[in-house]
C-alpha cells in the first residue's frame, strides 16, 4: 500500500499542488510588478505636477520686464514647500548643481544624466528612475523658459526608499497569503488523498485475498460515493466468484458421481460375465442382459464425455458450426422419436403432433439435434412418473419459429430461474446430470442467432422455448 500512496501523492503534488504553486508564484510576480508600477507612476505624477508648477512660475516671471530671473529662481528654491518629500536642485548649463532646497550640494556620483536629456529634448523635460549615490531615486528635470547659463534647468529628486519598503511589505503580505493558501491546500488535499488512498489500499488488500481464493473477504462501505460503489462492486464480485466456485465444485462432484455410476455398472457386469464364462454357468438371458447394461452405460458415458468436450470447445471458442439449409420440423420430429420408448418405459406421456408446415432454417443439423435432445431429456428427467411432456413448433409473424417443450415436473424455484443457463449450475442435486447441458444448448442457439427462454412454476412444471430465425 505504501507504493500506491507514494504514487498517488506524487501525482497529486505534480498535478494539483504543482499547478497551484505555479499559479501563485505567477500571481505574486504579476502583483509585485503591478504594485511597483502603480506606486512609481503615482510618485512620478506628483513630481511631474510639482515640476510643472515650478516651471509655470518661472515662465511667468521670465515674461516680466526688468526682472531679476536668477534671484526669483533662487527664492523659489530656498522657500520650496515640498522639501520634506523631494529636493529641488538648480543645474547649470555644464551640469553642475549650483543650488538645492536642502542647502547641500550632492556628490558627483549622485548627478544623473537626465539634465542633459532635458536640454536636448523637444519637450524640455526628462525623467530618471534608478540608483544614484547608492540610493534608489526618481528625478524629473525641466528646462524652463528664461533659463540662463548658470540657472539652465532645475531638477526635482525624491528617494524611493519608503516607497520600496511599502511595496516590499505588500509583496510579503501577498506571499504570506499565498503560503497560507498552499498550507490550506496541502491540509485539505492530504485529507482528501487519505480518504482515497486508505480505501483504495483496503480494496487492494481485499482484491488480493479474493484473487488468492478467499471469497469470504469483504470490504466495509464507509462512504456513499464512487469509492463506496467500488466497495459494493468488489463485494458483489466476491459473492459471484464464491457462487461460481461452489457451482464448479458441485459440478466436479456431480460429474464424478455421474461417471462413477456407469463405470461401476460396467465393471460389475463385466466381472460377473467373465467369472460365469470361466465356469460355463452363464445363460443366454443373463449374457444378453449384461451386455445390454454395458452397452447402455457405455453410450451414457459417451454422451457425457461429448457434452464435456462441447463445453470445453465453447469455453475456448473452438466450436464451429457447419450451417446448411434444413427443415427444422423434420429435425425436431427425429429428436422426439428417440424418446418415445423411454417415455413409455418411465410411464410418462410424451405429446407431439408433427406440423405439416415446412419451416426452413439455416443451421448446424447435428448441433440443433443436440439441443432438442438435451431439452427433451431434461423435461423427462425432471418429470415424475405419470407426468407429461408436450412439444410444439409454431411459426411466428416476425420471421421466427418457436419450439416449446413443456413439462409437468418439479419446476424451478424463482430465485434459481435466472441461473439455470449458467455454467456449472445444477438446481436439483437429486436428479442425474452434469449441469452444463443447458448452458451448452443456450450457447449453440445463440450462435444460430436465436435464444432460449424459460418459464417455470415450482411444483407445477417448466416451459422451455427455443426461438430460431427462419431462413428467408
Amino acid at each position: 500500500m505504501a507504493v500506491k500512496v507514494k504514487k498517488i501523492t506524487a501525482r497529486w503534488i505534480f498535478n494539483s499542488l504543482g499547478v497551484i504553486l505555479v499559479i501563485l508564484i505567477s500571481l505574486e510576480f504579476a502583483l509585485g510588478f503591478s504594485i511597483k508600477n502603480y506606486f512609481y507612476e503615482s510618485v512620478e505624477r506628483v513630481m511631474t505636477s510639482q515640476a510643472e508648477t515650478v516651471s509655470g512660475l518661472l515662465s511667468k516671471y521670465s515674461m516680466e520686464e526688468n526682472g531679476d530671473y536668477e534671484s526669483y529662481f533662487r527664492g523659489i528654491v530656498t522657500t520650496f514647500e515640498k522639501r520634506n518629500i523631494m529636493e529641488l536642485m538648480v543645474i547649470s548649463e555644464k551640469g553642475e548643481v549650483v543650488l538645492t532646497s536642502s542647502g547641500f550640494i550632492p556628490a558627483e556620483d549622485s548627478i544623473t544624466p537626465d539634465w542633459n536629456e532635458a536640454l536636448l529634448s523637444s519637450k524640455k523635460t526628462a525623467t530618471f528612475t534608478g540608483t544614484a549615490g547608492g540610493e534608489n531615486i526618481m528625478s524629473v528635470t525641466v528646462v524652463p523658459d528664461g533659463s540662463t547659463d548658470t540657472f539652465a534647468s532645475f531638477r526635482l529628486v525624491t528617494s524611493l526608499k519608503d516607497v520600496d519598503t511599502q511595496i516590499t511589505f505588500i509583496i510579503l503580505g501577498a506571499a504570506f497569503i499565498g503560503i497560507a493558501i498552499i498550507f490550506f491546500v496541502m491540509v485539505s488535499g492530504s485529507y482528501f488523498i487519505n480518504s482515497i488512498v486508505i480505501p483504495v489500499g483496503e480494496i487492494g488488500e481485499a482484491a488480493k485475498k479474493i484473487a488468492e481464493g478467499d471469497f469470504n473477504s469483504r470490504i466495509e462501505k464507509k462512504t456513499d460515493d464512487e469509492i463506496g460503489d467500488l466497495c459494493e462492486t468488489i463485494n458483489y464480485m466476491a459473492d459471484e466468484l464464491g457462487a461460481t466456485e461452489r457451482m464448479k465444485n458441485d459440478f466436479i462432484s456431480s460429474v464424478s458421481h455421474e461417471l462413477r455410476t456407469p463405470l461401476t455398472a460396467i465393471k460389475g457386469w463385466a466381472e460377473m460375465l467373465e467369472d460365469s464364462s470361466k465356469d460355463n454357468t452363464i445363460d443366454n438371458q443373463t449374457l444378453s442382459r449384461g451386455m445390454g447394461v454395458i452397452i447402455g452405460e457405455t453410450e451414457r458415458l459417451s454422451v457425457m464425455v461429448e457434452e464435456l468436450l462441447d463445453f470445453s470447445r465453447l469455453q475456448s471458442g473452438r466450436m464451429v458450426l457447419q450451417p446448411m439449409k434444413l427443415d427444422i420440423i423434420a429435425e425436431l420430429s427425429e429428436a422426439v422419436l428417440t424418446f418415445e420408448q423411454r417415455a413409455i418405459r418411465e410411464k410418462k406421456d410424451l405429446f407431439y403432433e408433427e406440423s405439416d408446415d415446412i419451416i426452413p432454417v439455416m443451421g448446424d443439423k447435428n448441433r440443433l439435434r443436440q439441443v432438442f435432445v438435451n431439452i427433451i431429456d431434461n423435461a423427462l428427467k425432471y418429470s415424475d412418473e405419470g407426468g407429461s411432456v408436450t412439444i410444439t413448433a409454431l411459426r411466428t409473424e416476425k420471421g421466427f419459429v418457436d419450439i416449446s417443450v413443456k413439462d409437468t415436473g418439479i419446476g424451478i424455484p424463482a430465485d434459481q430461474l435466472e441461473k439455470v443457463k449458467t455454467k456449472f449450475f445444477k438446481g436439483n442435486a437429486t436428479r442425474r446430470g452434469s449441469g452444463i447441458g443447458l448452458a451448452v444448448a443456450d450457447e449453440i442457439i445463440r450462435m444460430h442467432g436465436g435464444e432460449i427462454t424459460l418459464d417455470s412454476i415450482e411444483g407445477k412444471g417448466t416451459t422451455v422455448t427455443i426461438r430460431l430465425p427462419i431462413d428467408k
